[in-house]
C-alpha cells in the first residue's frame, strides 16, 4: 500500500531551517564556549515576572486554557482598544497564518518584498498563494511606493515588516501614512511589528501603526523579541472588529497555551526588564556598527536587535559566516531569506559583544 500523495505545492516545499544550535557548533569544533548571535533573541533571557507567571500557571496545565481571553483583556486595557479589536496566537506567526487562512485561498495574489520574513513566504506557498515580490531600496528598507505599484485588482494581501526582518531597516511615518492613503479598497495589509520595541525606541519617526488604525489593517506584535519569551509561543494581532472576528473563527480552538498566556499578560507589567532590554540594545548596536565602519564592512541602518552585513558575493558571506563559527560565535547566512550575500548578526551581552570584536578584528584585521 502507498501513503497519500500530498499536492504538488506542498511537495515542492523545503522545511523550514532554524540556525545551527549551540549544541552542534560545540560538538563539530569541540568549542566550551558558545555564543548564539543567529536568531535575534534577547539575550538578557526572559522577563523574571514573566517567568513567575508561568511558574503559578504551571499549576493549572491540567485545565484547558480560555483561549487567550485574559491576555486580550490585558492588551485591550494596556492599549485601550476594545477587546473585540485584538486576537492572540502562537507567536506572532499563528496570528499571521490565522489571518491568511480567515482571509486568502489557493490562487489568491499577495504582495510583500524580497528579502523580508522568511515565515511569511513559507505560509503563503503552503496555502498555493501567488506572491508578487519588488525589491527592497538600496539601502535595504521597505519600498512602499513599488508595493503600491505592484497591487493589481487581483491582490487580496499586502505583508509588511517594519523593522524589517533580517535587514532590520524602518520606514518613517510619513510614507507610512502616505501609503495608507494610495492603498486601494479591498487589500488587506498585514503590518508586522516584530521589533516594534527595538524600532520605537533606536528610530525617528518610527511608525506605530497602532496610532493610524485603518479598517484594512492588521499589526502584528509579538512577546519572543523584546520580553524574552521566544521559546513560549505568544504574540497577538490588533485589527477591526470584523477582522478579529473572522481570525477567531479560524485559529486553533485552544491557542495559546495557558503558560505561555501569563506570561504574556506578566511581562507588559515588567517594564524594568523592556527598559534594561532597549538600554542594553542602544550600547551593542552602537558599538557593532561603530566596529563595522572602522572594518570597512558595509551594514544596514537597523533599528532592531540585530544587523545586516552585506559581502560583495554569497561565497564571501558564507565564509564569513564559517570563520566565525570557528571562533564560537553562530551569525545567520542569509540564504533563506533570500539574500544569500548577507549574514545576520544578533546583539548580544556586553562580553558576548567583547567576543564578538575580537573574532572581527581577526578576521578582517
Amino acid at each position: 500500500m502507498k501513503t497519500p500523495s500530498a499536492p504538488a505545492h506542498i511537495q515542492a516545499l523545503k522545511p523550514y531551517q532554524p540556525g545551527r544550535s549551540i549544541e552542534e557548533i560545540r560538538e563539530e569544533f569541540g568549542l566550551e564556549r558558545i555564543i548564539k548571535l543567529a536568531s535575534n533573541e534577547n539575550p538578557l533571557g526572559s522577563s523574571p515576572k514573566a517567568v513567575e507567571a508561568m511558574i503559578q500557571a504551571a499549576q493549572d496545565v491540567s485545565r484547558y486554557p480560555r483561549t487567550g481571553l485574559r491576555l486580550r483583556e490585558k492588551l485591550a486595557a494596556h492599549y485601550n482598544i476594545g477587546l473585540n479589536e485584538v486576537a492572540v496566537g502562537a507567536g506572532s506567526e499563528g496570528v499571521l497564518l490565522a489571518a491568511m487562512r480567515a482571509y486568502l485561498q489557493p490562487g489568491d495574489e499577495a504582495v510583500t518584498a524580497e528579502g523580508t520574513f522568511i515565515g511569511f513566504y513559507v505560509i503563503a506557498n503552503a496555502m498555493n498563494l501567488t506572491v508578487t515580490t519588488v525589491p527592497l531600496t538600496p539601502d535595504y528598507t521597505y519600498d512602499l511606493d513599488a508595493l503600491l505599484d505592484a497591487i493589481t485588482p487581483a491582490t487580496k494581501l499586502v505583508y509588511i515588516a517594519n523593522p524589517n526582518n533580517p535587514t532590520g531597516t524602518a520606514f518613517r511615518d510619513q510614507a507610512w501614512r502616505n501609503f495608507l492613503q494610495k492603498l486601494p479598497e479591498g487589500v488587506l495589509v498585514i503590518m508586522d511589528e516584530a521589533y516594534y520595541e527595538y524600532g520605537r525606541d533606536l528610530a525617528t519617526d518610527y511608525p506605530d501603526s497602532l496610532t493610524t488604525r485603518h479598517p484594512q489593517l492588521i499589526t502584528m506584535r509579538t512577546f519572543s523579541k523584546a520580553y524574552g519569551m521566544a521559546a513560549a509561543r505568544i504574540g497577538y494581532g490588533v485589527a477591526d472588529p470584523e477582522i478579529i472576528t473572522n481570525i477567531l473563527k479560524v485559529k486553533l480552538p485552544f491557542e495559546p497555551a495557558i503558560l505561555s498566556e501569563m506570561g504574556g499578560v506578566a511581562a507588559l507589567d515588567d517594564t524594568e526588564f523592556l527598559d534594561t532590554t532597549l538600554r542594553t540594545n542602544r550600547a551593542g548596536m552602537e558599538r557593532l556598527h561603530t566596529l563595522l565602519d572602522k572594518l570597512r564592512l558595509t551594514h544596514t541602518d537597523s533599528v532592531a536587535n540585530f544587523t545586516l552585513v552585506v559581502f560583495e558575493s554569497a561565497e564571501r558571506a558564507a565564509a564569513v559566516s564559517d570563520d566565525l563559527l570557528k571562533f564560537g560565535i553562530i551569525a545567520r547566512p542569509m540564504v533563506p531569506f533570500r539574500l544569500p550575500h548577507c549574514v545576520r548578526i544578533t546583539i548580544g551581552t556586553p562580553n558576548e559583544m567583547d567576543v564578538l570584536e575580537d573574532a572581527l578584528l581577526r578576521i578582517f584585521g
